[in-house]
């Protein structure tokens, strides 16, 4: 476990301008280090710190889907039997490109699932089709399918802000 290490400032600026929207420039960290007034050796040092002390653990992309075209999500609920096979059957999922989350939750008496996927497609159909070829390669077929009515929420956290 890292040492636990407060924020510094700059740290704090780094982490700020990391959670803004990406440049499409052909060098995004160093427009992202002028931002802050510092060197891009020193933002992706940085970088590197946070990361080795678990204070970043990812950075990716947030894909408005139903701008792009994905019209239609279903949330997929999946009884991965024996629990044993959790991790192999995630790691399956989870490589779909249609795919966008892939995480294990616990059950409970009235709710068996365990595994759960964001599915996206163009339509209903493409997705029970997705969700159908998921159940093949993995050999799980006893899921619940929840498709999203609307979307109310979407942001990512946000740290270290006013």
């Amino acid at each position: 476990m890292a040492e636990d290490v407060a924020m510094t400032e700059l740290d704090k600026q780094i982490v700020r301008a990391l959670q803004g929207e990406f440049p499409l420039v052909a060098e995004p960290y160093k427009a992202l280090a002028d931002s802050i007034g510092i060197s891009e050796e020193l933002f992706l040092e940085r970088i590197r710190v946070l990361e080795a002390e678990h204070k970043i653990r990812k950075m990716g992309a947030v894909l408005r889907h139903r701008e792009v075209g994905f019209a239609s999500n279903v949330l997929v609920a999946w009884q991965v039997e024996p629990p044993e096979r959790l991790d192999e059957v995630a790691a399956k999922m989870a490589k779909s490109p249609s795919v966008s989350h892939c995480y294990d939750r616990n059950t409970a008496p009235d709710w068996p699932y365990n595994l759960y996927t964001m599915v996206h497609g163009h339509s209903r159909e493409e997705c029970e089709a997705i969700v159908e070829r998921l159940s093949e390669e993995t050999g799980v077929t006893k899921r619940a399918m929840l498709y999203s009515q609307k979307e109310w929420k979407k942001t990512s956290m946000r740290y270290f802000t006013d």
